[in-house]
């Protein structure tokens, strides 16, 4: 038989936070080595448990869920979203704007697959959550990545974004607060990015699932609030805030001019009847988590645990030496450079596969996230204070070694 080739479409489609570090990390796990994981944002493996009202929510509709529900989801979740996205100030939002999803994953997918033709480009930041540069491709279009600026706080460089705009460009990609930087933009940003999609007539597709994963009183501010007239695509799930990662439970919010989408919404629609419908039990914890008590504040705020964690590894990991960070206001994330005369990388992948191996430390390399310089790598601060010690004192040793070798 001749071998069978992958699709050309997946030609520039990167998914590293699960690669080939994550595939060598099994293998060495499967061997009987303990490794640290610092290179996901998945919630329950670090004692992270989703509030327990949501659970017995969940096992008390089981008996509602084994049939189908509508496409978009079932009518209490999406009410409980059309409440939400009142509370976040946008404006005009029915219950048939509002589409459910297994994750937010799914939507984006969804949405970026009924927008693009082939050739069409669609602005993503850099660096980005991969997913947005795998789902562009996967559509047919061509991700057009434009520069965050970590000289000024990770912050979108607006006249970059504005020169990268061209005839074939259908919208901007805007994650806040930002994964992998842990960055939260201000007001003032996020009106700039509005007004330019507003003059050139794009989409905005706004990832916001991390908008109550705050820290040090920072307060955030939903992009769809600040327009009526750009279509806003917005994306929010439970994974983070409820720490029900598992649960695929996501939802897309559609508002702005849809008077003039009428097409486009017609494609969503297509899309989303083709999935016939997301997981039925996850659709039930939406009302309970987003009408409950938002127990992700005591994590957050001082002396919660999210807190001190991210304290702790931003402590840690900028006592190194030649090692700097952006310090993160936001989401479960920090995005450290490396100094590139004291840690010359060649090859971030190549680097990093070595640092798991000599220190049983996982972490993703900045290229993961369609960042170019090879010097930037993304620390997840989920796990328990004493691993996070012990994990970055071994990167510090890891790293003194390395710096020893090429001094």
């Amino acid at each position: 038989m001749k071998p069978i080739q992958k699709s050309a479409k997946l030609a520039n489609v990167l998914y590293d936070v699960r690669g080939p570090i994550v595939d060598a990390a099994k293998q060495m796990e499967d061997e009987g080595q303990k490794i640290i994981k610092l290179n996901i944002g998945n919630m329950a493996p670090f004692g992270f448990d989703a509030p327990e009202e949501i659970q017995q929510d969940m096992i008390r509709n089981l008996p509602n869920s084994a049939g189908y529900s509508d496409s978009k989801g079932i009518f209490a979740a999406r009410k409980a979203v059309m409440h939400y996205t009142q509370q976040l100030g946008i404006e005009g939002v029915t219950l048939e704007d509002i589409y459910l999803g297994n994750g937010a994953s799914e939507l984006i997918v969804l949405a970026t697959n009924a927008l693009l033709n082939e050739g069409d480009e669609l602005l993503v930041p850099m660096p980005d959550y991969p997913l947005w540069t795998a789902a562009t491709s996967l559509s047919g279009g061509t991700p057009v990545h434009y520069k965050c600026d970590e000289d000024n706080g990770w912050l979108p460089d607006l006249e970059d974004m504005r020169a990268k705009i061209t005839p074939r460009t259908r919208g901007i990609v805007v994650i806040n607060p930002n994964n992998p930087t842990g960055v939260i933009y201000p007001d003032a940003m996020l009106k700039g990015i509005v007004q330019i999609a507003r003059e050139h007539g794009l989409v905005l597709l706004v990832d916001e699932v991390y908008d109550k994963v705050l820290y040090d009183g920072v307060k955030f501010t939903a992009m769809g609030s600040l327009s009526t007239d750009v279509l806003t695509l917005t994306f929010n799930s439970l994974s983070k805030a409820y720490r029900s990662c598992g649960y695929r439970a996501g939802w897309m919010v559609v508002s702005g001019p849809k008077h003039a989408a009428t097409d486009y919404i017609e494609g969503l629609n297509m899309l989303a009847n083709l999935k016939l419908g997301s997981n039925v039990p996850g659709q039930w914890a939406i009302q309970t988590a987003l009408g409950g008590y938002q127990s992700i504040h005591d994590l957050v705020k001082e002396g919660g645990r999210l807190r001190r964690q991210r304290d702790l590894a931003y402590e840690l990991i900028t006592a190194i030496p030649g090692v700097t960070c952006v310090k993160p206001s936001a989401a479960l994330y920090m995005f450290p450079r490396l100094d590139p005369k004291m840690y010359p990388i060649q090859d971030d992948r190549q680097f990093f596969m070595q640092v798991l191996r000599e220190t049983r430390v996982m972490l993703v390399q900045g290229s993961g996230f369609n960042y170019p310089d090879h010097q930037h790598f993304r620390i997840v601060f989920l796990p328990h204070e004493d691993d996070l010690r012990e994990a970055i004192t071994r990167i510090a040793k890891f790293l003194e070694r390395y710096r020893t070798r090429f001094a």
